[in-house]
C-alpha cells in the first residue's frame, strides 16, 4: 500500500486573519466601506437622516409621555433630557450588535477574497453605526440647550465613556458576526439580548429607584448600566454618578474588566474563525 505525499513545493495556504498584513490597508478599507455604507443607507430618501431620527424620537415620546402622565417617579431633574441621551446611546448598541450578526454572510463576496481582511466588516458596522451616533448626540445638545440643561465641565468626560462603550459594542459585535457564520441561532439569540439589555439597564428608569443592593449588582454586572449612568451624571451633575450607583469607585472595576474582556473575547474568537469563514459559507 503506498501513501499520498504532498510534493514538496505545495504547502497549505491559511486564509488570511482578521487584520491582514497591512494595518494601513486595513485602516483604509474600513473607512472607504464606512463612507459608501453611510452614503447608500439613506440613498434616494427625500428625508434622509431624518429617517434615522424617527424610531428613537418616536421610542422617546412614547416613554416620555407614560412615565411622566401615568407612571412618575417624582420630580427627577432634566428627566427628558437623560431620557433622550439614553435612547440614542442604546439605539448605537442595538444597531451595531443586530446589523453586525449576519454582516459577514452578507457580505459573502468579499469574504471569498483571498486578500481581504475579514475584520473590516464588522468594523464597518460599528463604524457606520457610530457615525448615525454622532449625529444623534447633535440632537441630543439641542435637545439640552432648549430644556436649560446648560454645559457642564462635565461634558468632557463623554468621550471617553463613549470610547468604552464602542469598546463593548465592537466586542459583542465581532463575537456575534463570527459564531452567526456557523450558528444561526445567534440572530434570535442576540435579539432576546438586546431587548433584555434595554430593560435591564437604567434608561427610562432612575437608578435612584432601586434598593441599593440590587442596584449595586446591577451596575456591576451589566456595563452597559455603568456606561449609561456615568453618561448621565456627565451630561447631568445631579444625576447619580455611575460610581456612587456601584457602591464604590472599586466597583467600577468590574464592569470595566467585562467590557475589556467582552472585546479580548470578540476579537480572540474572530481573529480564531477568520482563516475559515470563506470554507464555511
Amino acid at each position: 500500500m503506498t501513501t499520498f505525499e504532498m510534493p514538496s513545493d505545495m504547502r497549505i495556504v491559511q486564509g488570511p486573519s482578521a487584520l491582514g498584513d497591512d494595518p494601513k490597508r486595513f485602516f483604509a478599507l474600513t473607512r472607504t466601506l464606512t463612507l459608501s455604507d453611510f452614503k447608500l443607507k439613506f440613498y434616494g430618501s427625500v428625508l434622509g437622516y431624518l429617517w434615522q431620527l424617527v424610531r428613537p424620537l418616536l421610542l422617546f415620546g412614547i416613554l416620555l409621555f407614560v412615565f411622566t402622565n401615568f407612571i412618575k417617579f417624582g420630580k427627577v431633574p432634566h428627566y427628558e433630557v437623560l431620557l433622550l441621551l439614553g435612547i440614542v446611546l442604546y439605539s448605537f448598541v442595538a444597531e451595531a450588535c443586530s446589523s453586525a450578526v449576519d454582516s459577514v454572510v452578507a457580505r459573502e463576496p468579499l469574504v471569498r477574497k483571498v486578500q481581504f481582511p475579514r475584520l473590516v466588516i464588522p468594523a464597518t458596522v460599528v463604524s457606520t453605526a457610530f457615525l448615525n451616533l454622532l449625529l444623534n448626540l447633535v440632537v441630543v445638545f439641542i435637545f439640552a440647550a432648549i430644556r436649560s440643561a446648560w454645559p457642564h465641565w462635565s461634558w468632557f468626560e463623554l468621550p471617553v465613556i463613549v470610547l468604552l462603550m464602542v469598546l463593548l459594542t465592537s466586542g459583542i459585535s465581532m463575537l456575534v458576526s463570527a459564531l452567526f457564520v456557523r450558528y444561526r441561532d445567534v440572530r434570535p439569540i442576540t435579539d432576546v439580548f438586546l431587548q433584555a439589555l434595554f430593560y435591564g439597564t437604567p434608561i427610562f428608569y432612575p437608578v435612584e429607584h432601586i434598593a441599593p443592593t440590587l442596584r449595586h449588582l446591577l451596575v456591576m454586572l451589566n456595563p452597559f448600566a455603568a456606561i449609561i449612568q456615568a453618561a448621565k451624571h456627565a451630561f447631568v451633575p445631579s444625576a447619580m454618578s455611575a460610581s456612587e450607583a456601584a457602591g464604590g469607585t472599586l466597583n467600577l472595576l468590574v464592569p470595566l474588566a467585562i467590557i475589556f474582556g467582552t472585546f479580548a473575547l470578540g476579537f480572540y474568537v474572530f481573529n480564531r474563525e477568520a482563516p475559515r469563514i470563506a470554507e464555511e459559507l
